[in-house]
C-alpha cells in the first residue's frame, strides 16, 4: 500500500485521501480505489510478474490504437503493483443482473461487441505476443488444459461417470476440429460481462492479460454464454448475428462457416467455465460460482437439443446428458443454493 500511495502521489501530486478495497473476484489480483480531490485511480497488486507484464504491455499497445482499455498511469514491476485508469464501479454484469433484458441493455451489449471487433482486429497486429502468458495462442495445449479442467474440476468433483479413454479420444477429436478454424486474431480469453466496465453508457475492457492468438468465435461465445449474466436465448441469437454483421464491415466473413465453428467454441468455453465453477465454488468455496451452474446447465440443454457439430464426440455428449440427469449434482446444488 505504501508503494501504491507513492505511485498515486507521483502521478497526481497529492497523497490519497481515501482508499477503498474492491471485492475479490475469481483471480488472485487485488485492487483498491484511491481518491484525492478530483483525482481517482485504481491501484492493483499481483505477485504473478508475468501476468502483470502481459497486462501492462497489452494495455500500452491498445491505448496507442485508441481501444477502449484503461490507461496505465504508473507501475513498479519489482513490487508487482501498478496504477491504472478508474472507470467507476459499474460493470456490464451489474447492469444485466436481476433486471429484464430490455432494449437499453441490448444496446450496451451491441456496443461491447462492436468494441470487441476492434480489439480482435487491431489487437491482432499491435501486441507483443512474446508477453502472452501462459500461452501465445489458443492452441492444442490450451484447449486440452481447458478440457481437462472440465474433466477434473467438474465431472469428477460432481461424480459424473465416464470412460476415461473414450473421453480423451473425444477431447482430441474436438480439438482437432476447432483447430481447423483460422486462429491468428487477438483472443481476449475472458470476455465476460464482469470484465466490461460501463462509464457514461460506453463499454471499456479490463482483465485481458490472458489474451493470445485465437479464433474470432471464442470471445463472443464467452460474452453471450456467460452463465452469470443469463442472456436470453433470443437475445443471444440476435447479438451473435449483430456481431457477425459488424465483423463483416471490417473483413470478409463466410457467415455459414463462421456459425458452423461458433457452436464448438461455445462448448469449449462453457466447459472451461464449468471447471472454474467447480474449482472456485466447490474447492475454494468462493461465493457466486455455484450459483452459475444451473443457468449453465440450461445452456447445455439447449445446445444438445440443437446439436450441429460435424465431429463425433459420443462420450462427451453422453457426459453432458449425465450432468443434466445427475441426482448427486441436483442435490449438491439444492443444498448449496437453498441451504
Amino acid at each position: 500500500m505504501a508503494v501504491l500511495a507513492q505511485l498515486f502521489e507521483n502521478w497526481c501530486g497529492h497523497e490519497p485521501q481515501q482508499i477503498s478495497f474492491l471485492p475479490q473476484s475469481g483471480s488472485y489480483r487485488s485492487y483498491c480505489r484511491m481518491l484525492a480531490g478530483s483525482f481517482s485511480a485504481l491501484g492493483a497488486w499481483n505477485s504473478d510478474a508475468r501476468e502483470n507484464d502481459a497486462f501492462l504491455s497489452f494495455s500500452k499497445s491498445f491505448i496507442k490504437e485508441g481501444l477502449a482499455v484503461p490507461e496505465i498511469y504508473s507501475e513498479d514491476p519489482i513490487e508487482g503493483v501498478y496504477l491504472l485508469e478508474d472507470f467507476g464501479s459499474d460493470t456490464l454484469f451489474d447492469k444485466v443482473k436481476d433486471r429484464p433484458f430490455d432494449d437499453k441493455l441490448k444496446e450496451l451489449y451491441k456496443k461491447s461487441l462492436t468494441g470487441l471487433v476492434d480489439l480482435q482486429l487491431k489487437g491482432k497486429d499491435c501486441i507483443d505476443y512474446k508477453k502472452c502468458y501462459p500461452r501465445a495462442a489458443f492452441d492444442r495445449d490450451s484447449m486440452m488444459w481447458d478440457l481437462n479442467y472440465f474433466k477434473y474440476y467438474f465431472l469428477k468433483l460432481v461424480r459424473i461417470p465416464f470412460d476415461e479413454q473414450a473421453l480423451e479420444d473425444d477431447f482430441r477429436n474436438f480439438a482437432d476440429y476447432l483447430l481447423q478454424e483460422r486462429s491468428d486474431y487477438f483472443l481476449f480469453r475472458d470476455f465476460q460481462s464482469a470484465n466490461i466496465m460501463i462509464s457514461n453508457e460506453e463499454p471499456f475492457f479490463i482483465d485481458y492479460q490472458g489474451g493470445r492468438r485465437g479464433a474470432l468465435q471464442y470471445d463472443p461465445a464467452s460474452l453471450l454464454f456467460d452463465a452469470k449474466a443469463r442472456v436470453p436465448k433470443a437475445a443471444r441469437q440476435e447479438l451473435i448475428a449483430f456481431y457477425v454483421g459488424e465483423l463483416s464491415k471490417k473483413i470478409e466473413v463466410d457467415k455459414t462457416a463462421f456459425m458452423g465453428y461458433y457452436q464448438g467454441f461455445v462448448l469449449i468455453r462453457l466447459m472451461q467455465a464449468m471447471g472454474a465453477f467447480g474449482f472456485r465454488g466447490i474447492v475454494e468455496k468462493k461465493p457466486g460460482f455455484m450459483e452459475s451452474i444451473p443457468p449453465a446447465l440450461e445452456m447445455f440443454t439447449d445446445l444438445l437439443e440443437n446439436w450441429t457439430l460435424p465431429v463425433e464426440v459420443p462420450e462427451l455428449k453422453a457426459c453432458f446428458k449425465r450432468m443434466l440427469e445427475s441426482d448427486y449434482l441436483k442435490n449438491l446444488l439444492k443444498k448449496h443454493i437453498l441451504g
